[in-house]
């Protein structure tokens, strides 16, 4: 017996009520790899695009045991206290081996699990760039046309996923452990060039420490030329365990919404990500098809096969299978 068919005017018609349980099927809709729910999906997307856009998109990364997920449990308790509906789109890293995902978020925030003005969606990665979840452009767009205020995407701050994640949300917050000047001789260059906010976590443990830590940032960041001219990166120290700080970090994420509405920047930076994600799409949708093309599946383990031995360039085989595609 065949499932019944999804009725996307009833989706929609749910989820723009707020309906939890609507939001979630829906992103699993777009989550979904088969052919007729990718179909269902872009429909739903196209009918919600007019209620999409008005939240505020925020992205947190941090190095493993910065604390990432405390921050967002004791920023997201604080919006919901003061009215605000929060989304969190928290990405897990997968297995590179057996595509497994820890999924642990939920359990790691147990306090805005349960807050009937949160929403925390777990999802695996699926070998994305990054760990970031290759639909979280979309599940963000569909927690906003739920009506969500802010929406959170934590990544798992490994790899390339910092560029992923700044690329899709309005302000990039980076979280760092507080540490000496010689610190700062490990970080990433391109992290700190990338955030618009950076936050000296657990500050509770040592204020002087982290004090000092923020001092050595400041410093790092005049070396730097700003991504934009109206706006240089302020460095705060907070702690996520027992709330100080996440006030201040707040007023700053607002103050970079009104500087950067104010002179166009936001939405520039929205239209870019747009056109880029248009792209990103694009090239999903043609390396599946070349996969999927009979001809060039028909040759892959023999011509990867030939590689792997060093018997045949990669460039020799490359060339094999795109005309095999017809290119």
């Amino acid at each position: 017996m065949s499932p019944p068919a999804l009725d996307i005017a009833d989706l929609e018609r749910r989820l723009l009520a707020g309906e939890r349980a609507a939001l979630a099927r829906a992103i699993t809709l777009v989550e979904s790899r088969r052919i007729d729910h990718q179909a269902a999906a872009r429909e739903l997307l196209q009918r919600l695009m007019p209620h999409t856009g008005r939240a505020q998109r925020v992205g947190i990364t941090g190095v493993p045991g910065a604390g990432k997920s405390t921050t967002i449990e004791s920023l997201g308790c604080a919006l919901t206290a003061d009215g605000c509906k929060v989304a969190v789109l928290a990405v897990d890293p997968s297995s590179g081996r057996h595509g497994g995902s820890i999924l642990g978020d939920k359990t790691r925030m147990e306090r805005l699990s349960v807050d009937p003005n949160a929403f925390i969606r777990p999802s695996p990665s699926g070998g994305a760039l990054g760990g970031v979840a290759r639909k979280t452009r979309e599940a963000m767009l569909l927690c906003e046309a739920a009506g969500f205020d802010v929406v959170i995407v934590e990544t798992v701050g490994v790899g390339q996923s910092e560029t992923v994640v700044a690329d899709m949300v309005d302000i990039f917050v980076a979280l760092l452990i507080p540490g000496g000047g010689d610190e700062l001789q490990g970080i990433k260059k391109g992290l700190i060039e990338l955030a618009d906010l950076l936050v000296i976590n657990k500050a509770d443990a040592d204020p002087t420490k982290a004090e000092r830590s923020a001092r050595d940032y400041r410093n790092a960041l005049h070396i730097l030329t700003p991504a934009h001219r109206d706006w240089t990166p302020p460095v705060l120290t907070a702690s996520g365990l027992t709330g100080a700080g996440l006030d201040v970090l707040w007023s700053q994420v607002q103050r970079h919404r009104e500087v950067m509405g104010a002179n166009g920047a936001r939405a520039a930076r929205r239209a870019d990500q747009d056109a880029r994600w248009m792209w990103a799409m694009v090239n999903d949708r043609l390396a599946e098809a070349f996969r999927a093309a009979p001809a060039v599946a028909a040759l892959v383990d023999e011509t990867e096969g030939a590689v792997r031995a060093g018997d045949l360039p990669a460039s020799a085989a490359a060339d094999r299978l795109l005309k095999a595609f017809g290119l």
